[in-house]
């Protein structure tokens, strides 16, 4: 029996994963695009359209975010982890472009 460690086998995780990041990228452009849609058919203000483009830019934001981790996870070799500092932007990107999009609303 040798000291060695057996080659990790990750299976379909990252493939999972990276399908995940794209789910999300997804969901997040649909707010995006309902943001705009709701700034347009309510009537431009100038507080909705700087909302709007607040939720642009976050969408933006986590698209970079996503991209990022996309690109890592379909790499070859295995994956780095994702850091702190993609995973709180991504999380802050997330909440801000909910909390955006409720204004919109209301």
């Amino acid at each position: 029996m040798s000291g060695a460690a057996p080659e990790r086998d990750p299976g379909l995780q990252p493939e999972r994963t990276r399908l995940a990041w794209r789910r999300t990228t997804l969901s997040s452009t649909v707010a995006a695009v309902l943001a705009v849609r709701t700034t347009l058919h309510g009537g431009v203000t100038a507080a909705s359209a700087l909302v709007c483009a607040l939720c642009c830019l976050l969408w933006l934001g986590f698209l970079l975010v996503a991209h990022h981790r996309i690109r890592a996870l379909s790499a070859p070799g295995r994956p780095r982890a994702l850091t702190a500092r993609l995973a709180t932007a991504a999380t802050l990107c997330t909440v801000a472009l909910a909390a955006c999009a409720t204004a919109l609303l209301f």
